[in-house]
C-alpha cells in the first residue's frame, strides 16, 4: 500500500501550470541532507538529483543556480552567467526568510519572490530529473523541459567538468 504523500506548495504549482510530475518521498537523515544521500535513498543516479543554490551577486543581488547534487557550483562561473564580477552562497539563516524554505528542502519552484534562475545544462542529458518539492524527505521527479519553464530558468554551464 502507497504511503500517503502530501501535497507542498511545489505541487499545487505544477498542478495548476497542468506539468506532469511526480512526488517521490525518501528517509531524512538530519545529519545527512546532502544530495548525494537523497540519490541513494531514491536509489537514482546523483547526477539526475539537482540541489537548488540561493547566492547573492554584488551588482544583480539574489538568484538561484540548480546543479546535479555531487557537484560545487564554480563562483566565478556563476558570477559571469548572472551578471555579477563576484558571488557568493547565502548565509544558511537567510534562506528561509528570503526564500520560504528550509536547507534540504529549497525547491526552484514556489520560492516567496522569482530570483533570476541558472540551471546546469547537463539536465539536458536526462529525461527526468528530481528536485525538492519545497520540504524535507520529497522530491519531485519532472522533465527538465518543465522544469526550465516553471522556474524561469536559462540553461548554461555551472562548474566545469
Amino acid at each position: 500500500m502507497k504511503e500517503k504523500v502530501n501535497k507542498t506548495n511545489v505541487a499545487r504549482l505544477l498542478d495548476k501550470a497542468k506539468v506532469k510530475y511526480e512526488l517521490i518521498p525518501y528517509e531524512v537523515d538530519e545529519n545527512d541532507l546532502s544530495a548525494v544521500h537523497v540519490a541513494e535513498s531514491l536509489g537514482e543516479d546523483i547526477e539526475q538529483v539537482f540541489k537548488t543554490l540561493v547566492l547573492h551577486g554584488e551588482k544583480s543581488g539574489y538568484f538561484v543556480c540548480i546543479i546535479p547534487g555531487e557537484h560545487e557550483v564554480n563562483l566565478k562561473m556563476a558570477a559571469k552567467v548572472s551578471g555579477n564580477k563576484k558571488c557568493d552562497l547565502i548565509p544558511m539563516k537567510d534562506l528561509l526568510p528570503l526564500t520560504g524554505y528550509i536547507r534540504g528542502g529549497c525547491s526552484p519552484i514556489g520560492m516567496k519572490k522569482h530570483f533570476p534562475t541558472f540551471i546546469h545544462e547537463s539536465c539536458m542529458d536526462y529525461p527526468y530529473i528530481f528536485v525538492s518539492a519545497g520540504v524535507r524527505g520529497l522530491q519531485v521527479k519532472l522533465s527538465p523541459q518543465d522544469l526550465i519553464r516553471e522556474s524561469r530558468a536559462s540553461v548554461c554551464c555551472l562548474f566545469e567538468v
